[in-house]
């Protein structure tokens, strides 16, 4: 690894905290507020070591539920909030050739390596030295450490021709230097930019870029296949295809952990607008944030409320995992004088509140109703044949967590 100065006193307090396993034990026993836990352990460890023990312990702790060996993982706040979460990094790695090489640019903690790595070898490529050593540390946890080759270098210096390649593109180093952070929601912000990604498709035998799902990737990469992938009710990754891995539909929604997908173009189905069914369905934001609705639609025999609200409707009940199912208890107005008149009358005892297209602060609507001592409901804020209104219902699906499957 080639350290600057900086990088270099940077991985020694890392390197010394590595060789510290006693100070999680000992930070795990103590009890009581931060600053007295701080304090206790500056006795026995040295500051710097203390507090860096102490920023990895409660990385390690958001961690959960993201990674099955969280505690043993190794993060800084940025390569944590970056790297890929354990069910979508192995849902990814399965596409592609098992027991082939993959290239890993841009690998960061290695959330995307160790699985890919779990299939076969691979070349892990950052340009932070200390990146790649957690990397490595991440893979010893995981024992997949020998099928790992860690490169130092910019994803553009390496040679992919005719290689299987995933990327997981930076913000770029300007913005970082902003002080920016969380998704990008803009391609022209990725580092490296939109012309080497357009030049890692062309040049390699085919591969995975991973994107935000809220990024402008409409129109950017042509004969690729982009798959919107949620997990556990949240949209957390758009996936661009390409070359030999990209399917032969333009997008894909896929549902974790259940592993339902479906494919389609979303022009090749117009969906009819119909009165209300007996039932109102949300679809999964995979689904609405592929462009999919109108398929999906298509697939289960809903139709839509409005031609401007992804909230659909039937008349029988679909326990899918591209939907929630609730069932209409009744329809208001939009007036809000009539709203709480029904609910009044209904006496729920709490409502949750869904909209989509029309702009209502949940929580100050939500303070206004008249609740009771009744059952639980549910209220859609959304346009019925080009009119706000109000739909009362009671849920009867949760997300599942088994496997399911395809519709």
């Amino acid at each position: 690894m080639n350290f600057t100065a900086d990088e270099q006193i940077e991985w020694e307090r890392w390197r010394r905290l590595k060789e510290l396993p006693k100070i999680f034990q000992r930070l795990a026993e103590i009890e009581g507020p931060e600053f007295r836990r701080q304090e206790l352990l500056r006795r026995e460890y040295p500051a710097e070591l203390v507090t860096l023990a102490m920023l990895v312990a409660d990385l390690r702790q958001r961690a959960q539920g993201r990674f099955e060996l969280a505690s043993r993982l190794w993060f800084d706040r940025k390569s944590l909030e970056q790297t890929t979460t354990e069910a979508i990094a192995r849902h990814k790695a399965r596409r592609f050739p098992v027991g082939e090489t993959v290239v890993d640019l841009c690998s960061g903690a290695g959330g995307d390596a160790i699985a890919l790595a779990a299939r076969g070898p691979i070349v892990a490529v950052d340009s932070n030295p200390l990146q790649l050593v957690r990397l490595q540390w991440n893979a010893e946890v995981y024992g997949v450490d020998q099928k790992i080759e860690f490169q130092q270098g910019l994803a553009e210096t390496i040679d992919i021709s005719n290689k299987w390649v995933h990327i997981d593109p930076d913000r770029r180093p300007d913005l970082l230097s902003k002080g920016l952070s969380g998704r990008i929601q803009r391609i022209e912000d990725l580092a490296p930019p939109l012309e080497v990604l357009q030049n890692i498709m062309q040049q390699s035998r085919g591969g995975a870029i991973k994107l935000s799902p809220a990024s402008n990737f409409g129109g950017k990469f042509p004969d690729a296949e982009i798959e919107l992938i949620s997990l556990s009710g949240e949209c957390k990754e758009a996936t661009v295809w390409f070359g030999e891995l990209a399917g032969e539909a333009p997008f894909r929604a896929t549902i974790l952990p259940e592993g339902a997908s479906l494919a389609g173009h979303p022009l090749s189905v117009m969906t009819r607008v119909e009165p209300p069914g007996r039932y109102i369905f949300d679809p999964d934001p995979a689904v609405v944030r592929s462009g999919l609705v109108d398929v999906m639609a298509d697939q289960l025999d809903l139709w839509r409320l409005d031609d401007a609200e992804e909230y659909l409707t039937g008349s029988e009940p679909t326990l899918s995992p591209f939907v929630q199912t609730f069932e209409i208890e009744q329809i208001v107005s939009g007036n809000e004088r009539e709203l709480k008149a029904a609910i009044r009358e209904r006496g729920y005892r709490e409502l949750e509140i869904k909209c989509r297209h029309v702009r209502v602060d949940a929580n100050q609507l939500r303070k206004k109703l008249p609740l009771g001592n009744g059952p639980a409901g549910v209220l859609f804020v959304a346009r019925i044949a080009g009119k706000t209104s109000h739909v009362l219902a009671r849920r009867l699906s949760y997300r599942s967590q088994s496997a399911v499957s395809k519709v």
